[in-house]
């Protein structure tokens, strides 16, 4: 079989580090503020896509905080939240965990009732339109306090909104998983599932203290683990998830290009590796657009490919009628391919 016949869209798939916010296009952005009678410090479309280069997280976080001030009503997230799930349907996305970073609203004036009726009002009708099933994840903001965190998960438990679990990203050095124990010790006990970005530009230890403090489930980057080896063991030996998002580590020089990406090194190691987009509209490429690239820069096989769609199905928190139904179909394309390459060498 040529290699080039396989297509990535096809291929069932989950996505599980997915900020909404990220999902902001300029286009979007323009149309929201016009809705909104918001005035931008940008000329036009043109202007404010040329300024999505960055040289370290913070750059991108300054932009992305920006830009999030077009995002107002009930009808505004839920546009945002539609917008991405019409464009994860042709990525071929079947099951999505999304972020959504409720203080970077309230903090700037907006109920979070208005956030969470949204953002819930697109998911809850994704599987019926799109046929992708869904769960939310609130995230807590880590270069604020841990007060403002457990002001903000108290609200969500109030408002008894549909949320699967608890996360932990933004400005990730300087402010270790550790700030936040209690906090998560608290979302836990409320049946909430935990994750954490660590070891992206934060150092191999905040992978230890997300696992052993806030006893997180899967790892958001984590491709720093490959520094410390005991933590690679640890995490091949109980298959601890990485939400790995290649593409935006290039766009924030965590590597300094794709081909140089430790994703196969991470595969070699038997680390439960998954692919995903993390904030598709400022790093250039949807979660196909991921798969597509590390394809073609690391020379990966359709059979790596489909391991790690089924590595996403495996590490996502659905439960385990749907990961088996899912997991049934990638395993037959997986069986395709060398049935296919068989007949091509009979032939």
């Amino acid at each position: 079989m040529n290699d080039a016949d396989f297509d990535v869209k096809a291929l069932p798939k989950a996505e599980l580090h997915l900020h909404l916010e990220g999902t902001l296009e300029p286009e979007t952005i323009f149309q929201f503020a016009e809705r909104n009678r918001i005035p931008l410090p940008y000329a036009d479309v043109d202007d404010l896509a040329g300024r999505y280069r960055f040289d370290d997280l913070q750059s991108f976080l300054d932009l992305y905080y920006a830009n999030m001030a077009t995002l107002r009503t009930v009808e505004d997230f839920a546009d945002m939240t539609e917008a991405y799930l019409v464009r994860a349907s042709v990525a071929g996305v079947r099951h999505a965990e999304v972020f959504l970073d409720p203080q970077a609203h309230t903090g700037r004036g907006i109920p979070l009732e208005t956030v969470l009726e949204g953002v819930t009002s697109a998911l809850s009708a994704s599987e019926r339109r799109h046929g992708i099933s869904t769960g939310l994840i609130v995230t807590i903001l880590r270069d604020l306090s841990s007060e403002s965190a457990m002001t903000t998960l108290d609200a969500v438990l109030a408002c008894g909104a549909d949320v699967v679990g608890i996360g932990l990203d933004s400005a990730e050095v300087g402010h270790p998983p550790s700030k936040f124990v209690e906090v998560f010790a608290k979302a836990r006990a409320n049946g909430l599932r935990a994750v954490a970005h660590a070891g992206e530009e934060g150092p191999p230890s905040y992978i230890w203290e997300a696992l052993d403090l806030l006893r997180a489930e899967r790892i958001d980057h984590g491709v720093r683990c490959l520094e410390d080896d005991a933590l690679v063991h640890r995490l091949a030996a109980e298959q601890i998830p990485l939400t790995v998002c290649p593409l935006s580590n290039v766009r924030l020089q965590v590597v300094r290009d794709l081909s140089q990406h430790p994703l196969p090194a991470m595969l070699s190691r038997d680390l439960l590796v998954t692919v995903n987009s993390d904030d598709p509209a400022y790093f250039g490429g949807y979660v196909d657009d991921n798969y597509a690239a590390v394809r073609a820069s690391l020379s990966l096989s359709p059979e790596t490919l489909c391991k790690l769609a089924s590595n996403s199905i495996r590490a996502s928190f659905l439960d385990n009628t749907r990961k088996s139904a899912l997991l049934t179909e990638i395993a037959t394309i997986t069986a395709s391919l060398s049935t296919k390459v068989e007949g091509f060498r009979a032939g």
